[in-house]
């Protein structure tokens, strides 16, 4: 009897697996031919890849299904896409085979002609505006505005360098790039490069393939081997792409911490991060168009910074956008000052009355020729206040931003007095003016506008946090670190008299 009803269990069970296997099938979009011939290895060996692509909307809708939706709920800016690629869900090699002849990482690979890296370039296929908007953005430039500008890598280098002890001296030696790739440009983006091939050990036996350098980086800016610049995967991790996951404050977590970026600590202590920590299990963080008061009830970064936002009553608040600064009027990290934002993402273009790659001078006059004009200052404060005035009453909103513009202009006063004891110590010869940043005095400057003025400014723009603003990096830091400078100054000057 029991081996009977255990029978019994047995088959409805698999009646009940292939009732679900038939169904799935049935509802699911089709695969093409080659992305079946991928999965049927990759589900063996790579199976965290494979479940996660099957968990994504990619493998649950075509582009020509995805071009049907009303206008507001598309995902896809594509008015058309290539018809080899519109009726089946976007998979393995539908992303992995675009563009061949630009990729210089693409290599046979059973059969098939592959690229390793999926670029930009080639989302490009169905999402080219938010493609273009993200190659004007100072993310796309990231890996060149840190590197390619001499007074920030000067102060990278200096960072990041070997430091060694020869006759009682520090001696600097140039920064390895794998120091590199894991520190500045584990966020800025490494520049992938391809060294010929190489012969790796796999489950199925030996493949060869690309030799690239500087590999498994997800940097905002990163430089691929088709020529083009950053990683949708930096907030769409491969292979889900959720949105869910790029709208929550996790993901810019990665990379904008204190010191010098404090954003995600400062949300932390916010009463909007506590809202998020508190309720957030409840809001839908997949809705396109995402709808204030409905599906969320508290703003992430991707809510002020970046969204499609909509009125209950279905208004546009805000379009969305993937230049992460096109809606600030202000930058507030500040290098050296807080100024208007840059006109152009690349901003090793600038140049200020000094001649250096710098927003303003030393003592803070803007390269104003390269920075946005009032009038455009003006357009996105109306955006950013608009988005805020979706919760709060335009009285709330007017003081915030009052608020927002003296901490700008005190810090930057702070910063300045800072600035004015840094010049009086090299026009005095106790710092060496030839290089800015591998001084003690200098690097207590650095700290003064990396890292006490930025965290003050973050935490008054993001609606709290007041231990960002007073004790912990915040004027607190400023206080102290200006008189340490000054004493220091004194110190080092009665040495240099004697």
């Amino acid at each position: 009897m029991k081996k009977e009803r255990l029978s019994l269990l047995i088959s409805l069970t698999l009646v009940l697996f292939l009732f679900t296997a038939v169904s799935y099938a049935a509802k699911r979009p089709p695969f093409s031919p080659q992305t079946e011939a991928c999965l049927g290895c990759h589900k063996l060996y790579t199976p965290g890849i494979v479940k996660d692509w099957l968990t994504s909307r990619h493998a649950k809708i075509t582009p020509a299904l995805a071009l049907k939706q009303p206008e507001l709920m598309r995902r896809i800016s594509a008015e058309s896409v290539p018809r080899k690629f519109s009726g089946f869900a976007v998979g393995c090699y539908e992303c992995h085979s675009q563009h061949p002849d630009k990729h210089r990482d693409n290599f046979e690979h059973m059969g098939f002609r592959i690229n390793v890296i999926v670029s930009p370039n080639d989302c490009r296929t169905c999402h080219p505006v938010e493609v273009k908007q993200y190659a004007g953005s100072k993310k796309a430039h990231a890996i060149e505005n840190i590197m390619d500008n001499p007074v920030y890598h000067t102060l990278v280098s200096d960072i990041t360098g070997l430091k060694e002890i020869e006759n009682g001296r520090i001696k600097l030696k140039k920064p390895s790039y794998y120091t590199l790739q894991e520190t500045c440009l584990g966020c800025h983006g490494t520049k992938v490069e391809v060294k010929g091939m190489k012969t790796v050990s796999t489950p199925i036996g030996d493949i060869s393939v690309p030799n690239l350098t500087h590999w498994t980086n997800q940097g905002v800016g990163r430089e691929n081997p088709d020529g083009s610049f950053g990683a949708c995967t930096a907030c769409h991790p491969r292979h889900g792409f959720s949105i869910e996951v790029a709208r929550k404050p996790y993901t810019c977590a990665q990379c904008h911490l204190d010191p010098d970026v404090p954003a995600w600590n400062v949300y932390k202590e916010s009463k909007h991060g506590n809202l998020f920590f508190s309720k957030g299990y409840e809001w839908n963080f997949s809705a396109v168009p995402w709808t204030v008061g409905k599906d969320f009830t508290a703003p992430t970064c991707a809510a002020c910074h970046n969204s499609l936002l909509v009125s209950p009553d279905g208004q546009v608040i805000a379009q969305r956008t993937h230049d992460f600064g096109a809606r600030l009027w202000v930058r507030l990290f500040g290098l050296i000052y807080a100024v208007p934002q840059p006109k152009s993402g690349n901003t090793t273009i600038i140049r200020n009355k000094d001649g250096l790659p710098l927003p303003a001078t030393f003592l803070n006059e803007p390269a104003s020729g390269y920075l946005i004009d009032k009038a455009e200052q003006k357009k996105r404060y109306n955006v950013m206040t608009g988005i805020c005035k979706g919760c709060h009453s335009t009285d709330w909103v007017n003081d915030h931003f009052a608020k927002l513009d003296n901490t700008i202009k005190e810090t930057n006063e702070m910063t300045l007095a800072a600035t004015k004891l840094m010049i009086d110590a090299w026009d005095r010869g106790i710092e060496d003016r030839s290089n800015p940043f591998d001084e003690n005095i200098e690097m207590m400057w650095v700290k003064q506008w990396l890292f006490y003025s930025n965290a003050v400014r973050y935490a008054s723009a993001m609606t709290g946090a007041p231990d960002y603003t007073a004790f912990k990096l915040g004027w607190w830091g400023l206080t102290h670190n200006l008189q340490q400078m000054k004493d220091m100054i004194e110190i080092k000057s009665r040495l240099k008299e004697k």
